[in-house]
């Protein structure tokens, strides 16, 4: 049967066009149900078990796609046996209890999925994947197509009213049709006016989302996974609280951001201080500046990684003074900073509640004062900036602010969100959390739950399950937040483990990063050569034969890479060519000969985007056969490359350049030491190490030419690890040590990724994948300066020319690490470097800032970044017109913008994934540990000031707050001209720069105490410069030293009792070997484990014999 559907719609010319559309409806849809003895329904599973296959094992037994619904569902008093069929609402707010597995038989309409494909793709997609797992028996019922359940929309009714109308004739439908199975159809919505309707006028089973729950009660956690959408927060005492301000209107925004008086931006919350936001937006000048958002009311229910629209405070809100530090305290004691009227009102106001608990005494009071007041309702953007006493603007056109920041930085707050970032967060209870009065067993209870991103604010949820969740980690979603809550509302989503545990806290920081870490799927693994761990290369197959690819295996190529890496993605020749010219050569693994587009596997490596390094583990963006086999370019072995072959002349420039399809056999795999030592000893004259050498000289000639282009020479602490092997625990920390042959690598993998940016460029001028990183605005690096004055150095920030040759000149005598400090500060001060389509940029806008070059792009890494596959994938189509069809992909600007945001945000969870491994096991090192070491000042807060250990690569702060004093006073002051902070006797200062000594320890607050994340943190104490109040005192630091030397003694004594537990294994060793040979030796052994025993009591007091078996 057809049926036409016509309407009217507006082109993007502005056009008016009538459009038909044909709809069919048909008899021959089936229910579902495995055992329907209807003819249609028997006719749909006769013509599915032919292809059988397409389903997968169940308990034994086959599931048919075309009738997966059992016919022994879950039983109720109630309904009986039963389906659910979920409305579009239920599936939008419950999604997170749908996907667990216990939630099985249910029927989803194809009138519902047609609404959240259009309401939210997210949940759209966990709805389909959760419908292709055949073990959850999931069936789709195509209502809108079957004749007897479509509906024509009525006259004057909604096209809301009209889908729920469908999805109860639907649910009708199959009561009736099910009614011979006794099996019941059960509506499950949380709209009362569906609810009543399916009840009442249809006569349907319908019920409430926890009414459908109560069902399932052998699991109690679904209760407490119910989106909290109709939880009001009525826990704030303070009787000035009442609400934030609304929001302008989605007119208003247009108009404001159509008339440059409002900015955009995607909110980026500190991670010293989660009241203090900040966007980037571009001013109506064409200049992008940054906008600070201070305090929870400006932020006006703004959370980090949202797309807000701002208006920019007027100039008497502007911050002329450095935020504090507010990572361990708890947000209920800390004073908005929502309005700030000056950096030396010595005032702090604290809630008049929270003063009386007596909870005002966290080192969160700082030196700034800090005004609480309610933030008056937003402006209207179209009508006027003017606050009620028309005294001063309510906030101020961008327009008229230019490059000057003498008058501090701009504030800003929030009027409108484009679009929410909101996610599953890691969480733990509150540990201030007080439970008021008495409840029964199974009552739920409102609590507050902090996440592990202390960016993100409190979260209200209620549990059935609060002494379950008492010092565990779980996750949890946020469902809504009224302006009427001071927090967000949301529900718990499953538990993860006990606090403190090194797998949980991995898992946990995985999760908090974004970081896709779940096995690769059995589709993925299908796409992987069949021949597995066993495939050979082929000269037919791999189009060597056609030639298609050229055979480079009689060069003497060889991999540099560091110690126990696996993933060879790059290797490398050179020697000299008969016209006295070199012959360069850098071979990247042919990733896409194995990861072809639209298979799963590509698209499951788009998703992961890159491959994330934690200190004990990688994730990898490919399957292993492929990152560390068959992709590898190990030694000894036939491996496809994709080659980029320069001819240089003798000063190292280029002559010309030449890519092609290969395959290569590395005759050596080298660690940068081996690769050292080989050019280093006069001795070794082999063509690998000949070849090495030239590459070496090559690339210091290409280095000398990057640094006079600007190129700049940054730096940050990196950190490395010496793991125990059987527990991964850390036993030694230090930092990582660059060689000559770290720079050698670098430059011809530079090299290579400028020769490919510019081919690709060439040939895809709108669609090349490229990567720019913009240049810093100068006033990122007034801080800097202010603190470089003192020390008459003046960083010159025109061009990076300029500030690579400034930095060059910092230099102090009477402190070798300055300048790598200064570096590493000045690092700070850059943009973050982005991917991005070239279709979407002028030329001008491609230029590397740090690199100095015009154009850029990563075509080195495909093992271990989705950048470098699609790079090559362009390149490929870029040099063989007649190569492998490739998609849309490669030519559709939206599609590649689109993904290359998806590359910029898993780089940037992947590096801070890394670094929060690096915290996470940092912690673990030092825990019971006294360490007193050197540092110097990297960054200058209000309450505090942050000092980095060169020794150890490691970052913490000292507070000039105690966190437990009584009072709120600080023992030091910021002075804003110099950017110091100032002792209040004015006889002690601490500036950017100033060198340091410090006892670091690991806070031993119990886990289940611990604001901050209960985390035991790094806590350092300042030992000189002697500041009273705030140094450790004389008494103090001398137990303090005493501990440290008890821990260098037994750190020296470790290897000692090392060797005695080698020993005594040995001997038991040679007791196994010979007790049933030589009697008489073994006599001796024996007495040589007492002997062992005596000599050293204390080391094995607490072990058994079992314990030291071999």
């Amino acid at each position: 049967m057809l049926r036409n559907k016509s309407f009217v719609k507006r082109t993007r010319k502005g056009n008016i066009v009538r459009t038909v559309k044909e709809h069919y409806l048909r008899d021959d849809i089936a229910c579902g149900y495995e055992k329907c003895t209807n003819s249609v329904c028997e006719k749909a599973r006769a013509e599915a078990e032919e292809q059988q296959g397409t389903g997968r094992a169940a308990g034994g037994g086959w599931i048919n796609p075309a009738a997966p619904l059992s016919s022994a569902p879950r039983n109720s008093v109630e309904w009986g046996p039963h389906y659910l069929v979920p409305d579009t609402n239920a599936f939008v707010n419950q999604i997170d209890i749908f996907e667990r597995p216990i939630i099985n038989n249910v029927v989803v309409l194809s009138t519902v999925l047609d609404e959240l494909r259009g309401l939210s793709i997210a949940v759209y997609n966990r709805v389909r994947a959760i419908v292709k797992d055949a073990e959850r028996r999931w069936f789709v019922f195509s209502n809108e197509h079957h004749r007897e359940t479509f509906v024509e929309r009525r006259a004057g009714e909604s096209p809301n009213d009209r889908n729920d109308r469908a999805i109860r004739v639907a649910v009708k439908w199959l009561d009736a049709h099910l009614r011979g199975a006794q099996i019941a159809p059960v509506l499950v919505t949380n709209d009362e006016d569906n609810l009543r309707r399916a009840q009442d006028d249809d006569g349907i089973r319908a019920c409430r989302m926890d009414r459908c729950l109560d069902v399932y009660k052998e699991h109690p956690e679904l209760l407490d996974m119910m989106g909290s959408v109709d939880i009001v927060d009525r826990s704030s005492t303070d009787p000035a609280w009442s609400g934030y301000a609304d929001y302008l209107s989605s007119v208003q925004i247009q108009a404001g951001l159509k008339s440059a008086v409002l900015l955009q931006g995607t909110l980026q919350i500190a991670p010293y201080n989660y009241l203090e936001g900040s966007i980037y937006a571009t001013f109506p000048d064409g200049k992008e500046r940054r906008v600070l958002v201070l305090g929870r009311e400006n932020m006006n229910r703004a959370i980090q990684g949202d797309k807000v629209v701002i208006q920019v405070l007027p100039k008497s809100k502007w911050r002329v003074a450095p935020s504090a530090a507010l990572v361990d305290e708890d947000e209920d004691v800390v004073p908005d900073i929502s309005a700030k009227p000056s950096a030396t009102d010595s005032t702090s106001v604290v809630p008049e509640s929270d003063a009386k608990d007596g909870n005002a005494s966290k080192r969160a009071r700082t030196s700034g004062g800090e005004n609480h007041q309610h933030n008056a309702p937003a402006a209207d953007a179209g009508v006027s900036s003017k606050s009620e006493d028309d005294s001063e603007p309510d906030f101020i056109n961008p327009a008229s602010i230019g490059d000057s920041v003498s008058e501090g930085e701009p504030t800003g707050r929030v009027v409108g969100i484009v679009r929410r970032n909101w996610r599953s967060y890691c969480a733990f209870l509150d540990p201030n959390f007080k439970q008021r009065g008495t409840r029964a067993s199974n009552a739920p209870i409102s609590v507050s739950v902090l996440a592990m991103d202390r960016r993100i604010p409190k979260i209200k949820i209620r549990t059935r399950q609060l002494n379950v969740l008492a010092g565990q980690r779980f996750v949890v979603a946020i469902d809504s937040w009224p302006k009427e809550s001071r927090y967000p509302l949301g529900h718990f989503v499953r538990a993860l483990g006990s606090a403190g545990d090194k797998g949980t806290e991995t898992e946990v920081l995985l999760l908090e990063h974004d970081v896709p870490f779940q096995p690769f799927t059995q589709n993925v693994r299908a796409d992987l050569p069949p021949e597995g761990d066993k495939w050979l290369f082929d000269p037919d197959r791999d189009q060597l034969t056609s030639g298609r690819r050229r055979d480079l295996r009689h060069i003497d190529v060889c991999s540099i890479d560091p110690p126990g890496c696996t993933d060879i993605d790059d290797a490398l020749h050179a020697f000299e060519l008969p016209n006295g010219n070199f012959q360069v050569g850098v071979h990247i693994a042919d990733v896409t000969n194995f990861v072809k587009p639209g298979t799963a596997m590509d698209k499951e490596a788009a998703y992961r985007s890159t491959t994330v390094y934690l200190v004990d583990k990688r994730i990898d963006m490919l399957p292993e056969l492929l990152g560390t086999n068959l992709c590898s370019l190990m030694s000894k072995v036939d491996r496809l490359a994709f080659s980029c072959i320069w001819e240089v002349d003798p000063e190292a420039n280029v002559v010309s350049a030449t890519f092609h399809k290969s395959v290569i056999h590395s005759k050596a795999s080298l660690t940068y030491e081996e690769a050292q030592n080989r050019i280093d000893d006069p001795s070794m004259n082999d063509s690998i190490t000949n070849s090495i050498r030239l590459l070496n000289t090559l690339a210091k000639r290409l280095r000398k030419r990057r640094m006079e282009a600007g190129a700049l020479t940054l730096s940050s602490p990196e950190v490395r690890f010496r793991l125990e092997n059987d527990s991964q625990d850390p036993v030694d920390v230090e930092m990582k040590a660059l060689k000559e042959t770290n720079a050698l690598v670098e430059e011809f993998m530079l090299l290579a990724n400028i020769s490919v940016a510019q081919k690709i460029y060439e040939h895809f001028p709108d669609s090349a994948l490229l990567r720019r990183h913009p240049e810093p605005p100068a006033q990122n690096f007034d801080n800097l300066q202010h603190a470089l004055k003192p020390l008459d150095i003046q960083l010159e920030t025109g061009s990076s020319l300029a500030l690579a040759r400034s930095l060059d000149r910092a230099v102090l005598p009477t402190d070798p690490y300055f300048n790598n400090l200064l570096r590493i500060l000045t690092t700070r001060c850059m943009m973050q470097a982005q991917y991005f389509c070239s279709g979407l940029y002028t030329p001008e806008d491609f230029r590397h800032y740090g690199l100095a070059t015009p154009i850029y792009t990563h075509f080195t890494s495909p093992i271990r970044r989705y950048a470098d596959v699609m790079v090559h994938r362009l390149l490929h189509a870029s040099i063989d017109r007649d190569a492998a069809a490739y998609g849309s992909e490669l030519t559709d600007k939206t599609k590649m913008s689109e993904q290359c945001d998806v590359l910029n945000h898993r780089h940037r969870m992947a590096q801070q994934a890394g670094r929060s491994s690096v915290e996470l096991y940092t912690n673990l090192f030092f825990k019971g540990k006294t360490v007193e070491e050197p540092g110097y000042v990297t960054q200058i807060l209000q309450n505090g000031f942050s000092v980095l250990i060169p020794s150890y690569g490691i970052e913490g702060i000292v507070y000039t707050t105690s966190k437990d004093a009584d009072n709120v006073a600080s023992v030091m002051e910021y002075e804003k001209e110099s950017h110091t902070l100032v002792s209040l006797d004015k006889t002690s200062t601490v500036a950017l720069f100033q060198r340091v000594r410090v006892v670091l320890q690991v806070d031993d607050t119990p886990v289940s105490a611990n604001v901050s994340s209960m985390r035991r943190k790094l806590s350092l104490q300042l030992v000189e410069p002697q500041i009273p109040g705030l140094s450790v005192a004389a008494d103090q630091l001398a137990a303090l030293r005493a501990a440290a030397r008890a821990d260098s003694l037994s750190k020296q004594n470790e290897e000692k009792i090392v060797e005695m537990v080698i020993e005594e294994k040995l001997i038991q060793k040679m007791e196994l070997l010979f007790s049933q040979n030589k009697p008489a030796v073994t006599e001796e052994l024996l007495e040589a484990r007492r002997k062992l025993r005596e000599k050293y009591p204390k080391l094995f007091e607490n072990i058994t014999d079992e314990e030291l078996d071999p």
